[in-house]
C-alpha cells in the first residue's frame, strides 16, 4: 500500500501540466532520485504516459484519472474492492460469487489481463479508464438472463447523458458508442444452472483518457471522454453501480419490456442497412431493433426475422 501511495502522490504532482525535476519529486516525497526513478519506471510499465525531457524532469503526457476510494464507499451502499493492480476485476468477482450479494462492486484502475468478448484483450492501463465489475444473483436462473446485456448498455448510456455526455449510442448486443467510435464495452459471465439460482459478473470498460500506445494496439476505432466533458471518475463509478442496481431490480421485476423503447432510442443502427456475420455467413438487412428476449430485429424481403445467441457480429453496411 505504502509504495502505491507513493506512485498515486507522483501522478499528482506530474497532473500540474508542468514539468517536475526528479530532484523535486524526490525531495517533496522524502525519497531517492533512484526510488523516483523505479516508481517512473513501474507507472510506465502499466501503461501510464509519461514525458521525460533531459534538464527539465517529467510530466504526464495523458491524464490520470484516480478513484477517491473514501468517496467510493461512501456513496456506495453495498461492498466495494478497490485495487490499484489486479489481474481482472471479473475474475476478482467469480472466485467470490459465494460471498457476494447482488450490488456489490469491484473497480481497479490497471488490470494484468482485462478481457473483452470472445476473449479479447481489453486494454487496461493505470489510472486511464474505469474498470468495474458488479455482481448480481438471480433466483429464476440464466433463462431470466436474456437481454441483460443490452439493459446494462441502456444503464451506462443513462449515467452518461446524465453527466452531460451527448453522442452517445448503443450497438447490439454490448457496445456503447460515442460519436461513432466504441467507447465501452460489457462483458458479462454467468455461474448457476438454466432454472435455478444463477450468478452474474457484470463486467464494464469504459475509455476516459486512452494513452496514445494503448490506442495504437486497438484494432477497431475508438472513442474517449476526453474534449467531451471529462467526468469525475468517483462520481462516475458510483452513479453507474446506483444505476445498475435499479434497472437490474427493474430487469427483474418487468423483463426487458420496460427496456426496449430506451434501446430504441439510443440504436445507433436502427432503420439502417446493416450485414450480420454468423460464423461463416452473412445476413444482410434493415435493422429494426430488438424484441422482448434481446433478438436483433432484421427485416429481410419484406420480413422481419430475429437473430440471437451464438457468435454474431453486427456491422453497418458499406453505402
Amino acid at each position: 500500500m505504502e509504495q502505491w501511495q507513493r506512485k498515486r502522490e507522483i501522478l499528482q504532482l506530474l497532473g500540474s501540466g508542468e514539468f517536475v525535476s526528479g530532484e523535486a519529486l524526490a525531495e517533496q516525497l522524502g525519497v531517492s532520485r533512484t526510488a523516483v526513478s523505479n516508481h517512473i519506471d513501474v507507472l510506465e510499465s502499466l501503461g501510464v504516459s509519461i514525458f521525460s525531457v533531459k534538464g527539465k524532469g517529467y510530466r504526464l503526457a495523458t491524464p490520470v484519472n484516480l478513484i477517491d476510494e473514501a468517496r467510493l464507499k461512501q456513496g456506495i451502499d453495498r461492498r466495494c474492492f478497490y485495487f490499484d493492480d489486479i489481474a481482472s476485476t471479473n475474475g476478482f468477482m467469480l472466485t467470490h460469487t459465494d460471498e457476494l450479494e447482488s450490488g456489490d462492486v469491484c473497480i481497479a484502475e490497471h488490470q494484468s489481463a482485462g478481457r473483452g468478448r470472445r476473449g479479447r484483450r481489453w486494454a487496461s492501463p493505470y489510472g486511464s479508464h474505469l474498470y468495474f465489475s458488479l455482481f448480481w444473483r438471480l433466483e429464476e436462473g440464466m433463462n431470466k438472463a436474456m437481454g441483460l446485456s443490452l439493459v446494462v448498455g441502456c444503464s451506462l448510456a443513462k449515467v452518461l447523458a446524465d453527466m452531460g455526455i451527448s453522442g452517445v449510442g448503443l450497438k447490439w448486443p454490448n457496445d456503447v458508442y460515442l460519436d461513432g467510435k466504441k467507447l465501452a464495452g460489457i462483458l458479462i459471465e454467468m455461474k448457476g444452472q438454466a432454472d435455478s439460482n444463477c450468478e452474474l459478473i457484470i463486467g464494464i470498460g469504459v475509455n476516459l483518457a486512452m494513452p496514445d500506445a494503448a490506442g495504437a494496439d486497438i484494432d477497431q476505432p475508438w472513442a474517449d471522454l476526453q474534449g467531451v466533458g471529462m467526468p469525475d471518475k468517483t462520481d462516475f463509478a458510483v452513479r453507474l453501480q446506483r444505476q445498475l442496481q435499479q434497472d437490474l431490480s427493474l430487469f427483474e421485476e418487468q423483463g426487458l419490456n420496460a427496456f426496449v423503447e430506451r434501446w430504441q432510442t439510443a440504436d445507433l443502427y436502427l432503420g439502417k442497412q446493416v450485414n450480420l456475420l454468423l460464423a461463416d455467413k452473412v445476413q444482410s438487412g434493415i435493422c429494426r431493433g430488438i424484441d422482448n428476449q434481446g433478438a436483433l430485429l432484421l427485416e429481410q424481403d419484406g420480413q422481419v426475422v430475429s437473430y440471437i445467441g451464438g457468435e454474431i457480429s453486427l456491422r453497418l453496411a458499406a453505402v
